[in-house]
């Protein structure tokens, strides 16, 4: 499902079916400053089956203190001060992310950024129609305000948050007027599949239930399943990191999926929705068979005479169901034998009188 369309139909809390979830790959800086790099993952997004891929547009200057230390896992990223992690990718701007939105549009995939700052919010906002709040952001309450100020739905991450905490910035959006989407978020690189915490799905949707409801999955890709039971306890929208190579050194490429995980993914995520169908109880086309064979009818427990009224003695109930039901039987102990029945006879509505 697009964002647009998820926006466009929020969410009732009476679904009848569970839909297939939006799905972002998040690029972010997996560029490395390459724009070749970041076509391919466009291409790569596209290939896979993503709805949407995002970047994050930043400038370490603006969003780190040169002391502020990493919050990773060093020995995959050994780089101790964000400050410096982000000066590493901080290269494209404005004319590249144009650049990217053209290859998005070509590629037929949503082209998204999470702005880090107030210019490039102000350039994103002619490349996007929605914008996403990152989970450090969250207590943000005048950069929060200047985002809804493009009156465009909201994707915000709520990781390493408390419900207060999360409460107090769905009102500062909600006071803006615009839609908004909360992405549960374990805000631990990489997060151990213990501590995904996947119960705050429905959590979020109990608290905020005219919301849409997301993930944004920061465990390794490994099967996928953590994608799948997201999806089976309500996410609407699931934002995974996503590269071209999950080999390579950095922050972000051991713990994010590639293209074939993503494949995997969809296919089995699509198989496991069709196994669920509506919620809704009825008999399958594919039980007639069934229906008609398995269950059973009235039969004579023995011979019965014509004009005698059927007793309790004379039915008994056996397979198939080509008769009368046995749901009819005291409306059968009211009628009479139309003719002489033989014992194990199959009753049918003409082999009966009212009495």
């Amino acid at each position: 499902m697009k964002l647009a369309e998820l926006f466009a139909c929020p969410p009732t809390g009476i679904e009848n079916i569970i839909p297939m979830p939006c799905v972002i790959a998040e690029a972010g800086v997996n560029h490395e400053g390459s724009m070749d790099t970041a076509k391919r993952l466009v291409a790569e997004a596209a290939e896979g089956g993503a709805d949407a891929i995002k970047f994050q547009t930043y400038r370490a200057a603006t969003l780190a203190s040169k002391d502020s230390p990493a919050y990773w896992d060093t020995s995959k990223e050994p780089t101790r001060s964000q400050y410096e992690l982000f000066r590493k990718h901080d290269s494209f701007w404005k004319n590249e992310f144009e650049d990217l939105k053209k290859c998005c549009d070509a590629e037929g995939v949503t082209f998204l950024s999470t702005p880090f700052d107030v210019e490039s919010a102000h350039f994103l906002n002619d490349l996007m129609d929605v914008f996403k709040i990152s989970s450090s952001d969250i207590t943000n309450k005048p950069f929060i305000r200047t985002l809804c100020g493009f009156k465009k739905p909201v994707l915000l991450s709520t990781g390493a948050s408390c419900l207060h905490e999360i409460a107090e910035a769905v009102e500062w959006i909600e006071a803006e007027g615009n839609k908004l989407a909360l992405l549960h978020c374990v805000l631990n690189y990489p997060t151990a599949d213990e501590n995904a915490a996947l119960g705050m799905i429905p959590a979020l949707k109990r608290h905020f239930s005219r919301h849409v409801i997301g993930y944004s999955d920061h465990t390794l890709p490994r099967d996928m399943r953590i994608l799948e039971t997201a999806t089976l306890l309500g996410a609407r929208i699931l934002e995974k990191h996503f590269t071209h190579d999950k080999n390579l050194p950095g922050n972000d490429h051991y713990h994010a999926m590639d293209k074939e995980d993503l494949k995997l993914f969809l296919k089995r995520i699509r198989l496991t929705l069709a196994s669920i169908g509506p919620f809704e109880l009825r008999a399958l086309p594919e039980e007639a068979p069934a229906r008609a064979h398995a269950r059973r009818s009235l039969v004579t427990a023995r011979p019965v005479k014509e004009g005698r009224r059927l007793q309790p003695e004379d039915l008994t109930w056996k397979r198939p169901a080509h008769g009368i039901s046995p749901r009819d039987y005291d409306e059968v102990l009211t009628m009479t034998a139309r003719c002489d029945l033989p014992e194990d006879k199959v009753l049918v509505w003409s082999d009966l009188d009212n009495s």
